[in-house]
């Protein structure tokens, strides 16, 4: 197989997970809506933009190699809110702070961040694909709009590092490219000697050990909506 390695790493992530309430989840590692999200930024593919947000959707695959999910943090909030009108209609944030302060309420919310998590993604393209290998590292390279860890105050911390490569399965296009954040990193980092793959379809050498069922399929970013889909694990004892 060919696929396109790369690698993320920030002080703090949040990988969005499906929310009820005043809890922001995060997962322990990038679903596929983040990770068609950060490749559009790459390419310049705004959020409106349908065509080519579902384009890039139907062209690319991904697989996840986890060194380490970091520390889990929560950060609470306290947002003012208006109270319930069924007659009022609010565009903007401005406008929902407009009305009297006594018919504001407050709200508290919590949401969750990884701690300094380690992540490489690899990239594979399906038989119909509007764009090459080259092209996607090519944008990963310089990328059109910034891109962050699923939020906008989780930014990168060192370059993501494209690189293709050819190989026999997804454990050995990883192994082919280790991640590079700094000297020692098993050590500043604390990573385990054991790691976790996230994928989708067919691994070539890694076994399934668990599949797990998610709704991050993008359907329409415009519209905020998202598909079911199939994502296989398998945790291995990282080799020295």
């Amino acid at each position: 197989m060919e696929a396109l390695i790369f690698q993320l790493y920030g002080p703090l992530a949040s990988w969005g997970a499906p929310a009820v309430g005043e809890t922001r989840p995060s997962a322990d590692h990038p679903g596929r809506a983040a990770l068609l999200g950060l490749l559009a930024a790459a390419l310049g593919i705004r959020r409106d933009d349908g065509p080519n947000q579902q384009a890039l959707a139907a062209s690319v695959r991904f697989a996840v190699k986890q060194h380490s999910a970091g520390r889990l943090m929560r950060d609470y909030h306290t947002v003012q809110v208006p109270g319930r009108d069924k007659k009022a209609r609010y565009f903007t944030r401005k406008d929902e702070l407009s009305v009297p302060k006594e018919k504001l309420n407050t709200v508290l919310s919590s949401r969750e961040y990884r701690q300094d998590g380690l992540w490489q993604v690899a990239v594979l393209l399906n038989e119909q694909s509007d764009w090459n290998l080259d092209e996607l590292e090519a944008a990963l390279r310089a990328p059109v709009f910034t891109p962050y860890l699923g939020r906008k105050a989780c930014p990168l911390a060192v370059p993501m590092a494209p690189q293709k490569v050819q190989a026999k399965g997804l454990r050995e296009a990883f192994a082919a490219v280790p991640p590079r954040i700094c000297d020692q990193q098993a050590r500043w980092l604390n990573l385990p000697e054991s790691v976790d793959y996230y994928w989708e379809g067919d691994a070539g050498d890694i076994e399934v050990q668990d599949t797990r069922q998610l709704t991050d399929d993008l359907i329409s970013r415009d519209r905020w909506q998202f598909g079911n889909r199939r994502e296989h694990h398998a945790r291995l004892r990282e080799e020295a």
